[in-house]
């Protein structure tokens, strides 16, 4: 009976032995089935991180805190008031560039007008001066016109007078000889007369063309000299444009000053560039702020996105839009969805302070590490919220490869 007992045994665990083969055997078969089919169109990692890009406050201009309106933790909204300096020595300095930008202006006016007034004086009296010499040179001209007619007139009366002269020699020699008559003596002696008070009229006239034309070569000169006054007059109005272009100059520089005095006055209050929450707040009433003095942050929760660091390893298959999954070490039982924009155009070592010098005799291959960018399909719930850093564990699927790896480059304008 024993021998036939022991026979039963050995078949029962040949049994089993026999099942738990088949049982292998189709593990087996399933898990590869399951690697062909899902996880090899995946690329997993732990070295995920949730990001944001915060805005570091920080004050850009030195004064004391008047008013803290926030804490941290705190929501905000862009535009909000965070913090108030003490306004009161920028509010001085915008009224005393508000007062030098207003004399200037003064002076601007004053001198515009001045310059419109003077120039139209001196273009009337450079006109009106332009006008009379040249009305003394035609008198001039027209004097030495009629001087000629008269002098040729003299040469003819002179030319008469002698005549006249040598009938009246002759007749009065006929006279004594009885051949005329006295009569015809004394009409020689009318013309000789006649001829003698038509050259004195005529030497009369000439000393008054020339006294005429000595006048109007005084009034030449008197009006080039008045000519050359009145351009010198309108050189005074090209000083007065030189001295209004410098205060236009000078307002403009009053105008920059007012408008840095503003633009500090306005630094006075420090707002809120984004939406977010308050974090790392570090200011305090009564505080004396520098310029550059880091004062708070304020952290984008609403759109905070994923950096995962894949091996480069496994970057062959990732592509931009695909889908991704990841949970956060916080929250081991909730998966959230998202989907990747963007690759890094390097990896993390070599935007590191000290990059590593792979050139160097004593090196060590390391598998290099780039970060993937993925945002969220829609913003976390209220029960599961993610905060920067936290920790998370993602996972891209690779199937769909029609994707970029890179964005195209903007074409050149």
């Amino acid at each position: 009976m024993e021998p036939e007992a022991e026979k039963g045994n050995n078949r029962n665990r040949m049994k089993k032995l026999g099942w738990v083969l088949v049982l292998l055997a189709v593990s087996a078969v399933l898990t590869g089935a399951y690697w062909v089919i899902v996880l090899r169109h995946r690329v997993t990692t732990d070295d995920a991180y949730v990001m944001a890009d915060s805005a570091r406050l920080s004050s850009r201009v030195p004064g004391s805190v008047l008013r803290v309106m926030v804490e941290n933790d705190q929501p905000v909204t862009r535009g909000q008031v965070l913090v108030e300096l003490d306004p009161r020595d920028y509010q001085a300095a915008v009224d005393q560039a508000a007062g030098a930008l207003a004399r200037i202006e003064a002076e601007v006016q004053a001198t515009e007008i001045t310059v419109s007034l003077t120039d139209t004086q001196k273009e009337a009296q450079l006109l009106e001066t332009k006008a009379k010499l040249q009305e003394t040179k035609e008198k001039k001209l027209e004097g030495r016109h009629k001087l000629e007619e008269l002098q040729k007139k003299r040469v003819a009366a002179n030319a008469d007078l002698k005549k006249a002269g040598r009938d009246f020699k002759r007749y009065h020699s006929l006279l004594e000889s009885g051949v005329v008559s006295e009569e015809q003596a004394d009409r020689t002696r009318t013309n000789l007369v006649k001829a003698e008070a038509q050259i004195a009229a005529i030497d009369a006239e000439l000393a008054a063309v020339r006294a005429s034309i000595q006048a109007s070569e005084q009034e030449v000169e008197q009006a080039q000299a008045q000519l050359q006054s009145a351009q010198g007059d309108l050189r005074q109005v090209e000083v007065l444009s030189h001295k209004l272009a410098a205060l236009h100059g000078e307002r403009q520089e009053a105008r920059a000053k007012l408008e840095a005095a503003q633009l500090e006055l306005s630094y006075c209050r420090i707002t809120a560039p984004i939406s977010g929450y308050i974090a790392q707040k570090n200011v305090q009433i009564g505080d004396q702020l520098q310029a550059g003095q880091p004062l708070m942050a304020v952290v984008p929760l609403q759109d905070i996105y994923v950096e995962a660091n894949f091996k480069e390893t496994q970057l062959e298959n990732i592509r931009l839009g695909q889908p991704a999954t990841f949970k956060a070490d916080v929250y081991p039982n909730y998966t959230y969805h998202g989907k990747v924009v963007g690759i890094r155009a390097g990896t993390g070592a070599s935007f590191s302070l000290l990059p590593p010098e792979n050139a160097t005799g004593n090196w060590i291959k390391v598998v290099q590490r780039i970060p993937v960018k993925i945002i969220l399909d829609e913003a976390p719930p209220q029960d599961y919220p993610l905060r920067v850093g936290y920790s998370l564990q993602v996972t891209i699927s690779t199937r769909d490869r029609s994707g970029r790896t890179l964005l195209p480059l903007a074409s050149k304008p």
